[in-house]
């Protein structure tokens, strides 16, 4: 047996469970993961909730990120071996059991080595996060170095992941936040241009920083909702992305958008096939080993608290409360 952090059926953080469930043993092409360390996504309060409808087994463990160690191989497991040290995502997906336990039983194809000196803390914080980050900015975008990024949410998950990778990458950053110590994060993660939406002229400031010329790739980790003031921003032939804002339905200016030769990309990273995302993983492995993409985490939780983190991430993404900066780490051993 394990602990578990489990539902019988969606609704509010209060449906949560903490109690013993069957240790997971590993199927073909799988490994079970002595899960160190778990994360919490905006899209994981979505799934427990409803909100998000996928096929979901009985009982449900929400949770898509974990770091820890390869406890036992599953038959014809060839990538890793008990001891190793992994991390990944895309558990608690598409019928998939998540990461709030002990253990998972993961199929390799999502597990990747958790370099030396990385913690598994900071893989997990920075899994599906820096995942995302990393298809929307080079399978998407297809950034390169001496463009220049214009991320719109810059503080949240997502958006600090894509600010370290366009640096990482050489591009020029410009970043939104709206509170002076989520800017000044930003600028110490190496923000080169810090706005805050609530006091500035975001498109003018933008068109001031980049003298004229507009930006390149327009990352947007938040609900779209002025395609206007994103297309006035944009350089000719410039890229933008769009990873979220289910129910948004902004209105469309087609004339300017097509006028500039602008384009446009959505896209969901659990969608994406294990070769996409292990691309992803191998550049997100040497920047976190060199210390090139740092985890940022606003709180822990142990594993008996599932409901409280819950609670926190939904308040801050449904409500905006903003009374959280960084990723939700739980930890399962704790």
């Amino acid at each position: 047996m394990m602990k578990a952090a489990y539902i019988e059926a969606t609704g509010g953080p209060e449906a949560i469970r903490y109690g013993d469930l069957p240790k997971p043993i590993p199927g073909p092409g799988e490994v079970l993961v002595r899960i160190a360390a778990a994360s919490l996504n905006p899209v994981d309060t979505y799934i427990r909730a409803g909100k998000v409808a996928m096929d979901l087994p009985k009982p449900f463990i929400p949770g898509c990120d974990l770091a820890g160690t390869v406890e036992a191989a599953g038959p014809k497991a060839a990538r890793f071996r008990p001891g190793d040290r992994v991390w990944g995502s895309n558990q608690g997906l598409l019928g998939r059991q998540g990461t709030f336990a002990q253990y998972a039983a993961v199929n390799e194809d999502w597990l990747y080595p958790l370099p030396r000196g990385v913690t598994e803390a900071d893989a997990a914080a920075n899994a599906l996060v820096g995942i995302t980050a990393h298809l929307g900015l080079f399978w998407r975008a297809n950034l390169k170095a001496g463009e220049t990024v214009f991320v719109n949410g810059g503080s949240g998950g997502v958006g600090l992941c894509v600010v370290q990778m366009a640096k990482a990458t050489g591009a020029k950053v410009i970043a939104t936040a709206g509170h002076d110590a989520k800017a000044k994060l930003l600028a110490d993660l190496g923000a080169d241009v810090v706005l805050n939406y609530k006091t500035g002229d975001v498109v003018k400031e933008t068109k001031k920083a980049t003298d004229g010329k507009g930006v390149d790739v327009c990352y947007d980790t938040v609900p779209p909702t002025d395609f206007d003031r994103t297309i006035e921003m944009m350089a000719p032939r410039g890229r933008i992305v769009v990873m979220a804002g289910r129910a948004a339905r902004p209105v469309f200016p087609n004339g300017p958008f097509y006028v500039k030769g602008l384009t446009l990309s959505g896209f969901v990273m659990f969608a994406c096939t294990a070769e996409e995302q292990r691309a992803c993983a191998n550049d997100m492995n040497a920047w976190m080993a060199s210390g090139r993409l740092k985890a940022v985490i606003g709180k822990d939780f142990p594993l008996s608290d599932a409901a409280k983190a819950h609670a926190l991430q939904e308040e801050n993404t449904a409500g905006s409360t903003g009374t959280l900066t960084g990723k939700i780490v739980v930890l399962p051993q704790a």
